[in-house]
Order: structure tokens, then C-alpha cells, then sequence
């Protein structure tokens, strides 16, 4: 089953964030997004260009709505032809497949 076709599950602070090797192998599924540090944890981001900012917000509402859906949000920056999108998960302090089952959804919007 594709990380888009499986559905976000509540996760409890206790459970250990996914490790360097996990990472990677779910990361090779999702296409344009990258790693990042955040204070002393890992999230992972993307950036998605648009003709202008009506495009943008339009992007940001699907964005909101799949995000509601699933129970899992991400943190979104919004600049006038840009959207930038990152995900982590907050209850462990690091990613989860929570994280990469979004990022798929997401770029299944585009």
C-alpha cells in the first residue's frame, strides 16, 4: 500500500521518533522533500511555487482540508507564489510515518 493510500494514526508521546535508516526509506517515497533540523528534533519540508498568491491560498486550503481529515497538520509559511510546508510530530519530538503519509497526500493536491 502507497504512504497516500493509508491514513494517519493518533501517536502518543512514549514512542520513540523513527530512526536515520526508516527515514530515509520513507523519504525515497515522497518526492522533493527533505530533512530538516528543528530544535534538536527533525521535521521534514517542501516548498511549492505557484503563479501567484490566489494559486497559493488555494494550495493552502486543500493543504487544510486533507489535514483536518487525517488529524495530522503541518506548519505552513506563506509568501505571495510560495508555500513552504513542514511536518514533524510534535507528541514525540521527531518524524513519524504520520509525517510521510502527509507528505504524500499533500503531492497527490498538485
Amino acid at each position: 500500500m502507497s504512504l497516500a493510500q493509508k491514513k494517519c494514526v493518533p501517536c502518543e508521546g512514549g514512542t520513540p521518533p523513527l530512526g536515520h535508516e526508516e527515514t530515509e526509506k520513507l523519504l525515497r517515497q515522497i518526492n522533493l522533500w527533505h530533512r530538516v533540523g528543528i530544535n534538536g528534533a527533525y521535521a521534514i519540508e517542501r516548498t511549492f511555487r505557484f503563479k501567484d498568491f490566489a494559486e497559493a491560498m488555494k494550495f493552502v486550503n486543500k493543504v487544510a482540508a486533507v489535514a483536518e481529515e487525517e488529524g495530522h497538520h503541518p506548519d505552513i509559511k506563506i509568501s505571495w507564489n510560495k508555500v513552504m510546508l513542514q511536518l514533524t510530530t510534535h507528541a514525540i519530538k521527531g518524524l513519524s510515518e504520520n509525517d510521510f503519509i502527509m507528505a504524500a497526500k499533500i503531492d497527490e493536491l498538485l
